[in-house]
């Protein structure tokens, strides 16, 4: 055969070569864009199920606690915090040590609300259960700001965890809400870090502190829709 055929031959191959490698590229990069599309959407997706979840929780827990709730001079916000602020029943000035009135409450209280946490629609969603403990910015005369920051620090950090030595020691709970409280349980002191006014709402300069609010324990609820998120976002 002419060497011009031969020629002709190995070019014809070589454009079908590269016309092959283009095709395959193109594939690899619309699988790409469509993995990409399935994460974004995955995390636009997590935050809306989990608010309506979050939502619904609040309803039930609503519906169950507002009148013990109301009681105890407590309150349930939408974002799944209980807060407890009633100076009647809280701890006395520098003791973390909790009165009677408050035990009362929180075996009134915490089992409706475990229930309707431990629920299977919630629970698998439920990152921690974080009891909070919160102090005014007020502290005896002739102590710095740092000194007494520190001193109410462990203030807070004791009545938080005293709370929660409590109600893990209370006849009522099951064995197995137990081993799953001590998964989830923290118990976290705030010293005076997030202070509230008169309404209830963080210090500003036109909302000037009420020390009676600031002192006060609060239940949180922490979901793992971050986590979720970040291990769509990192294709964990």
């Amino acid at each position: 055969m002419p060497p011009f055929f031969r020629n002709k031959s190995t070019n014809t191959d070589h454009w079908i070569s590269l016309s092959d490698i283009m095709t395959a590229l193109m594939m690899v990069f619309l699988l790409i864009s469509i993995i990409y599309m399935i994460r974004v959407k995955e995390s636009v997706d997590i935050p809306r199920i989990f608010k309506a979840d979050e939502q619904q929780l609040y309803s039930q827990l609503q519906q169950k606690l507002s009148i013990k709730l109301k009681k105890w001079g407590a309150t349930l916000s939408p974002d799944l915090t209980v807060r407890f602020s009633n100076e009647d029943i809280l701890f006395k000035a520098g003791s973390a040590e909790l009165q009677p009135e408050f035990k009362k409450a929180l075996d009134e209280y915490f089992p409706e609300y475990l229930k309707s946490i431990m629920n299977e629609k919630f629970i698998k969603n439920i990152k921690e259960i974080r009891i909070e403990g919160h102090t005014s910015s007020f502290w005896a005369k002739g102590v710095s700001a740092e000194t007494a920051y520190i001193n109410n620090m462990q203030l807070s950090q004791q009545r938080a965890q005293n709370t929660l030595i409590y109600l893990l020691k209370t006849p009522y709970l099951t064995t197995s809400e137990k081993e799953w409280l001590k998964k989830k349980f923290r118990a976290i002191g705030y010293s005076s870090a997030l202070t509230l006014g008169k309404d209830g709402k963080p210090v500003t300069k036109d909302n000037l502190e009420d020390f009676s609010v600031s002192q006060r324990v609060e239940f949180r609820v922490v979901t793992n829709a971050e986590d979720k998120i970040r291990a769509v976002a990192y294709g964990n």
